[in-house]
């Protein structure tokens, strides 16, 4: 979870519009304060000089007076008492404003740590960097900024506030009133699977491929990457990006050679997690009865009722737009949906390794040419030590580029620098296409699905072997 707050910034009374940007930017990369800095197209410690030098070029573009209205933009981003490392702070300011201004606009994010919590001030030229247009601060901007940096922190398995209360003079209470009440924390998905994973283990499965299948019965699906890392996630409770199975990031006991020694025997389950745990199931459709044993009261039913309803509804009104009127139709287009979003999964990888191993290529034939005249006057002073010492990175930048070529050309023939950029505007086209099947394919996937589990749950077919999704 994080707050937010953006502010506008114009030139300071006295002050000339270089000196403003200055001032604050001193501020943001004060040593005793800022613990990490990163920045994109600018460097953080000339930013102010930087940021003028694109308002000239938006002057000399548009003809307009680049110092009228705001100069540039702050955006502060704070993170609860010990939810987040300088590290993950600093890499979640950077996605925020990366994603905010869209990759236009030059700015740099500073972490500090001179509160109890750590904060990020994220810095960002109000002018493009190529000098065509202003960023205009909007109605309900910092809503946005809000909305963004929630999604990031769900990404990133941080809690976020889901519903911000209001003060009896209808305004919004900040965030640390509202953390004070303390009723309506969320849980991270990490506090979520490490709950999971202690129900299941207090099940006490007989072995490991059981604990798997019983977290995937409670919506957490499973993959395994190299070097045998075990990552989870639950789609059900709308995360994106897996978890991984390790004690750096669950913490101590939940590693997976952890669990095989709990499962196996050899260890057991600390008394402090040994407690009654409450999970919270969340269905596609609400099962009123279990609700109902809940305590839940007669006004429940009825929402309940109607809700179940609705969903139903749109569940047929779905199979008879797509004429699936048998059940083996909607298994077969949910399989073929999911083989669809994974086909289309694949083929954006592809290109991505692609554009890289073009972009190393082209990077490769540049350091190479560059540093070839140095070389063959090393090979001419017969490989002098003196020499080597005096051109020591030049020649290692040479044999870097070399060994690079070599390993992409395979005994190949090398192509022409204008070949590799023709190549690269075709992969772009072709990212650019593969994205859009993506989310599409992504789309169509979660909506079938989604309707199939309701259909399933209508008609009593709880094997989750037929209800799993198979997202990446």
């Amino acid at each position: 979870m994080a707050t937010t707050f953006i502010k506008p910034y114009k030139v300071s009374s006295g002050l000339s519009a270089i000196q403003t940007m200055q001032e604050r930017f001193d501020y943001g990369l004060d040593p005793k304060k800022c613990v990490a800095v990163s920045s994109y197209m600018c460097e953080p410690e000339t930013a102010y000089a930087e940021f003028m030098a694109t308002k000239s070029e938006y002057e000399m573009t548009t003809g307009r007076n680049a110092e009228k209205g705001h100069l540039f933009f702050q955006i502060r981003q704070a993170f609860p008492v010990g939810e987040v490392s300088v590290e993950e702070a600093q890499r979640i300011g950077y996605e925020t404003a990366m994603r905010w201004t869209k990759g236009k606009y030059q700015f740099f994010v500073c972490t500090h740590n001179d509160k109890e919590h750590l904060h990020n001030h994220i810095y960002y030229n109000a002018t493009a960097e190529d000098g065509t247009r202003k960023f205009h601060n909007f109605l309900g901007s910092s809503f946005h900024v809000r909305r963004l940096s929630d999604r990031i922190c769900i990404e990133n398995h941080l809690s976020i506030i889901s519903n911000p209360k209001q003060r009896s003079d209808s305004k919004y209470k900040h965030y640390g009133e509202w953390l004070d009440d303390g009723k309506q924390k969320t849980a991270t998905f990490q506090e979520r699977l490490k709950t999971v994973i202690d129900t299941v283990l207090q099940e006490q499965p007989k072995d490991f491929d059981a604990f798997l299948s019983t977290l995937e019965s409670l919506g957490f699906e499973h993959k395994w990457g190299r070097g045998g890392v075990l990552s989870f996630r639950s789609p059900e409770h709308g995360q994106e990006r897996f978890t991984r199975l390790r004690s750096s990031t669950l913490g101590d006991g939940y590693s997976i050679e952890d669990i095989r020694d709990i499962i196996e025997g050899y260890k057991s389950l600390p008394e402090k997690r040994t407690a009654p745990i409450a999970t919270r199931k969340v269905n596609l459709v609400i099962d009123i009865q279990e609700k109902m044993a809940q305590g839940k009261g007669a006004g429940y039913q009825r929402w309940a009722t109607v809700y179940n309803l609705k969903q139903m509804a749109a569940a047929l009104q779905y199979l008879q737009e797509n004429n699936l009127l048998v059940y083996e139709d909607l298994a077969t287009k949910a399989e073929s949906a999911t083989a669809r979003l994974h086909n289309a999964s694949d083929k954006l990888q592809q290109t991505e390794t692609a554009m890289k191993r073009n972009a190393d290529f082209k990077s490769a034939i540049v350091d190479y040419a560059r540093n070839r005249p140095i070389f063959e006057e090393y090979k001419k002073q017969k490989y002098s030590r003196k020499y080597l010492t005096e051109h020591e990175s030049e020649i290692a930048e040479y044999r870097a580029a070399q060994s690079t070529m070599s390993s992409i050309l395979s005994g190949g023939k090398l192509p022409k620098i204008d070949e590799l950029k023709e190549e690269w505007q075709t992969l772009k086209e072709d990212k650019k296409s593969g994205y859009s099947e993506y989310r599409t394919a992504q789309k169509e996937m979660r909506e079938v699905v989604a309707v199939k589990a309701n259909i399933d749950h209508l008609l009593g077919i709880v094997g989750r072997d037929k209800n799993k999704e198979m997202e990446r």
